[in-house]
Order: structure tokens, then sequence, then C-alpha cells
């Protein structure tokens, strides 16, 4: 039987494409998830797993990016990368955040990152284009009477950093990631319009 390692790594970005997170269990709402057991924590102070988030964090409000810590990352972990995005919109999943090389020993991304290339304050993080169009984090948004949509601001611990230039879109990062995941997180937030 191969080792977690092992099947980490050949899923590459299956959890990020499918699964919701937390317990891995159904939450009532929508298709049964698969399951999805992450050995990284991802937290936010500003919203509880599986609740709302608040209005701040959204694109009805300063559209700033919550504060998430992280806890769990194995120590031979050469980055992290973050990807945000609504299994729930339209034409799902739809990408709000791509974040990349942010530094292994990371346990704090405080409120309101820039939207700039590269984020100085976190060891020169990358940001991707989101599918807003845009670079770094654009909130939930969702459209009207549309119910709650779901949140996943899913943690990679990558065993090779990601060589992507700034800018890159989903399809890129996805490719990047694909067999070069260690472990994984993931905190689901909740929103609607």
């Amino acid at each position: 039987m191969p080792d977690r390692r092992t099947v980490l790594a050949a899923m590459g970005t299956l959890p990020l494409a499918g699964c919701l997170g937390g317990d891995g269990g159904d939450d009532g709402d929508g298709p049964t998830p698969e399951p999805f057991e992450g050995a990284i924590t991802v937290q936010s102070s500003a919203f509880e797993a599986g609740e709302a988030i608040p209005r701040q964090y959204t694109g009805d409000g300063a559209d700033d990016s919550p504060p998430l810590s992280i806890a769990g990352v194995q120590a031979d972990a050469a980055s992290l990368a973050l990807v945000v995005d609504d299994p729930d919109a339209p034409d799902p999943p739809f990408t709000h955040w791509l974040c990349w090389a942010i530094p292994a020993d990371t346990t704090e991304l405080p409120a309101g990152i820039p939207q700039e290339e590269r984020v100085a304050s976190l060891g020169d993080a990358v940001q991707g284009t989101n599918d807003f169009g845009e670079l770094g984090y654009r909130g939930p948004l969702p459209p009207e009477g549309d119910g709650p949509h779901r949140y996943r601001f899913t943690v990679s611990a990558l065993e090779a950093p990601l060589a992507l230039d700034p800018g890159a879109d989903r399809t890129a990062v996805d490719d990047a990631l694909a067999g070069n995941v260690l472990e994984q997180g993931r905190l689901v937030g909740r929103y609607e319009r």
C-alpha cells in the first residue's frame, strides 16, 4: 500500500476541484462532498468553519482578504500555496484568490493583503489572476437570490516552489500543483446575497 505522501502527490489538485473540506461530511446543502482530510489546519479569526463570511471580506463590503492562521505544516515543505474558490458558482469553480511562494513557516496571513504582484509582508509571496480578471483577492459576490455559496480557502504545502510568474491563472496554478502537494488543509465559509 502506498504511503500517505505518495497518495497526496498523486492526487495533485483533486482536493481543490471537488471536495468540501473540514470534516468531509455532508453539510446538507448541495451534493455530498468527497472526503477531505487535511493535515494542515486553516482557520480565521473573522469566521468559523461553515459559518458566514463577514461582509467586510466580500464584494458587498470592503473586499478585504480575511485573516487566516495556518498550523500543522510539515517541516520539509518548501513553500505554501493558497487557492480560494467557489464551487457553487454558475460555472464552478470560480476562483477568488491565487497566492503562492508563501514561506512554509508562515502561520498568519493578515487581513487586507494588497492586490500586488508580490506581497513583501509575506516573504515576497506571489499573487495570480482571479476569475474577475484581477490580481490578488476578490471576495464573495454570488448572484442575488442564489442561496448560500461555499468559499474554500485551501492551503497546500509544496514539495518544490511553484515556478510561475505573477498574474498566472488558475489553470497554470493547478498544473504546477499537480504532483507537488505534500499535504493540504481547508477552511470553508459561506456567503449569500
